[in-house]
This record gives structure tokens, C-alpha cells and sequence, in this order.
């Protein structure tokens, strides 16, 4: 079965490319539905603009259909609320050498 940790296990070897801190930690994930081999995740951006809207998005549908269990994946980008950050991890400001 998969769980809620495994997708967030997963999500950490998606990175921001800019920034180089992966979405988890940098606080971009704002959901995870898991139902019957779906796997649906809301997330953001850290800003509007983004170039690479699409790889991002792509690159974690990808690492999440690698978990066992996994039929679907789907992410979908979402503006609401904005991302600051705030929204971060301890571990995202340590790698970003806020701490």
C-alpha cells in the first residue's frame, strides 16, 4: 500500500532547479491524495512565473509512478495560497544556509 511518507520520501529527490532544495523541504507540497493506486498531489511554485512550471510537475509524477503500488500520478500546480517562506522545512533553511 502507499503511504503518505513513501510519496514524501519520494518527492525529496525532486529538486528546484534554481534553487537546488527539493519540493518537500522547500515547502511546495501542499497535498497528497492517495486512493486505490492514485496518487494526487497539490503543490506550488515559488513564483507565478516559474519557466519550468512543467518539468517540475513532470519530474514528480515520474518519481512518484516509481513507488511500488503506484498506477497514476498526478500533479497539479496550484497558486493558492502564495508560497513564502515561511513554508519551509528546518532542513530547507539549513540547506539553503538560513540557520
Amino acid at each position: 500500500m502507499v503511504t503518505r511518507e513513501a510519496v514524501e520520501n519520494v518527492l525529496r529527490e525532486v529538486t528546484d532547479p534554481e534553487i537546488g532544495v527539493n519540493v518537500v523541504d522547500l515547502g511546495l507540497v501542499y497535498g497528497i491524495d492517495i486512493e486505490d493506486g492514485r496518487v494526487r498531489v497539490e503543490m506550488t511554485l515559488t513564483a507565478p512565473g516559474c519557466p519550468l512550471y512543467d518539468t517540475i510537475a513532470r519530474t514528480a509524477e515520474m518519481a512518484i509512478e516509481t513507488l511500488p503500488g503506484v498506477e497514476k500520478a498526478e500533479v497539479r500546480i496550484v497558486w493558492d495560497p502564495p508560497w513564502t517562506p515561511e513554508r519551509m522545512t528546518d532542513e530547507g533553511r539549513r540547506l539553503l544556509g538560513w540557520l
